[in-house]
């Protein structure tokens, strides 16, 4: 058998014209391959209350994420006065008037359960509100998108300049919109080491070369991730690498609100001249005003898809051609599948906001939201551990008495020093003492603000009072405003023969 192999390529048809970026890349996804390549999204500007609401939601939310490392916050004595502030070289966490120790990581676990918990109700009712207005994704493409706007234009100006060959207008404008999009990713990268470090000096230091080395791996870091994220992959970081979309699925029901084409008002869709008449068709003129706004690029009229983030771009596009062609608002809208099948049939819709699953994440959220509310009330500034000996376990002094070591750890928590006051019970007639400090039943110690102080004490047990084995016993810590019993127990070893 003989195989031909022909290895010449088919002529190009002459181009009639300039080719956009995204048909070239159509013509490449049709030759095939292993991976899909990205098509360019163009979308439009949409005016309305839906996109009022993101500017305003953008510009908050990245207000608080670059404002709040400068925002200062008075503690005593060689505290940092950052109101908020992950100290990993002090090992504690600051938020205005709260810390966290190290040992206390689990409030951290509770309020990661409860933002879970509440972004599951979230989604159960209203779909993906979190993807469409608070996903930092979301928000740094928004502000991405609108940098690139600046320099490129809208929709159909990007367009032409993509197609368009190499110009000292079309460098220009592409140089000056990366170079702005750089300054962004590194100003992103820079507020977040902020959140580590004393910002004012890291600040001063960062530029000559003295920050600690994480600065500025970490600021390099999130700097490219955010060009690479919000600049050039956008929505395939929702498709692709998100698990949201896909974990998602299973949060929603038909009761459950997000962006829908209302098909019962909506088909049969098709062009409207103004002359005509509305009778035997819907109101969609199949206009594609919400595709090309859309910013993941879809269709809503196809129905609930992964893509899309529900952010209602494509309500306010919709609802501007309503009102052109004197037609109801509300073609596209926050609604349920249910809602509309219900219209469909001619019924009037039933919406259910208590349902097993948002009951189940609402009482879920309350419990757990009070365990981290009564553990939080709960929390004393003082905190004291015993630490036994283990090696001698006893030791057997010459008149016969028996002595045990123990290390106390004293953890005060609070902004001011405190006197600690400490007994030894459960023994009759057992002596405290610690080396270096004056010799009495009761142990006064002075502990220093957000430290943890170790303390040395031995208990002795005289000879009449000497038992066998190991007995329960307990020392007493009190403080002007707070008493702890720390159980602890005394070796006896074994009996003389």
């Amino acid at each position: 058998m003989t195989i031909i192999i022909d290895r010449t390529r088919e002529a190009r048809p002459a181009a009639s014209g300039p080719v956009s970026v995204a048909d070239r890349q159509r013509a490449k996804q049709q030759k095939g391959g292993l991976y899909k390549p990205r098509v360019p999204i163009y979308p439009k500007l949409a005016h309305g209350p839906w996109r009022l609401l993101k500017w305003a939601l953008l510009i908050v939310m990245l207000g608080i994420y670059y404002v709040t490392p400068w925002i200062r916050w008075e503690r005593p004595g060689s505290l940092p006065d950052q109101a908020v502030l992950v100290d990993f070289d002090g090992g504690r966490f600051y938020f205005f008037w709260i810390q966290l120790w190290p040992q206390e990581v689990y409030f951290i676990t509770g309020l990661l359960v409860i933002a879970a918990l509440a972004l599951f109700l979230t989604t159960a009712l209203f779909g993906r509100l979190w993807c469409g207005y608070a996903c930092p994704q979301t928000v740094w493409t928004d502000l991405f998108i609108h940098v690139e706007r600046l320099f490129e234009g809208d929709r159909n100006a990007r367009m032409r300049l993509d197609a368009a060959p190499m110009s000292f207008n079309k460098a220009w404008r592409k140089l000056g919109k990366h170079a702005v999009w750089i300054g962004v990713a590194f100003g992103t990268g820079g507020a977040w080491i902020f959140y580590f470090h004393d910002a004012p000096t890291l600040i001063r230091t960062f530029w000559v070369g003295g920050a600690p080395m994480t600065a500025y791996v970490s600021c390099l870091l999130l700097t490219g991730t955010t060009y690479l994220f919000a600049g050039h992959m956008r929505e395939q970081v929702c498709i692709y690498m998100c698990p949201w979309p896909r974990i998602q699925g299973a949060m929603l029901d038909d009761q459950s609100f997000q962006v829908t084409y209302r098909y019962d008002r909506g088909e049969p869709r098709g062009a409207h001249k103004k002359s005509e008449s509305w009778e035997g068709r819907g109101d969609c003129i199949d206009c594609q005003a919400c595709v090309v706004v859309c910013p993941m690029g879809i269709d809503i009229r196809d129905g609930a898809q992964l893509e899309c983030i529900n952010c209602g771009l494509c309500i306010d596009a919709c609802d501007d051609i309503m009102v052109k062609v004197d037609r109801p608002k509300g073609l596209i809208a926050y609604d349920t599948d249910s809602a509309v099948a219900a219209r469909a049939k001619g019924e009037t819709p039933q919406r259910k906001l208590m349902r097993p699953r948002t009951l189940y994440y609402a009482v879920s959220l309350v419990l757990v939201s009070g365990v981290m509310i009564w553990g939080f009330l709960g929390r004393k500034d003082l905190d004291v551990h015993a630490l036994r000996d283990r090696n001698p376990a006893m030791v057997r002094l010459s008149d016969g008495s028996i002595r045990n070591g123990y290390t106390l750890k004293i953890a005060n928590r609070g902004f001011e020093p405190t006197t600690v006051e400490v007994r030894f019970s459960g023994i009759e007639g057992a002596r405290l003492r610690s080396p270096g400090r004056p010799a009495d039943d009761l142990l006064k110690i002075e502990v220093e603000p957000n430290q943890v102080t170790p303390v040395r004490v031995f208990v002795t047990v005289p000879y009449a009072q000497i038992g066998a084995g190991q007995h329960d016993a307990a020392f007493e810590v009190r403080t002007r405003d707070e008493q702890q019993v720390v159980e602890t127990a005394f070796n006896f070893g074994a009996p003389e023969r």
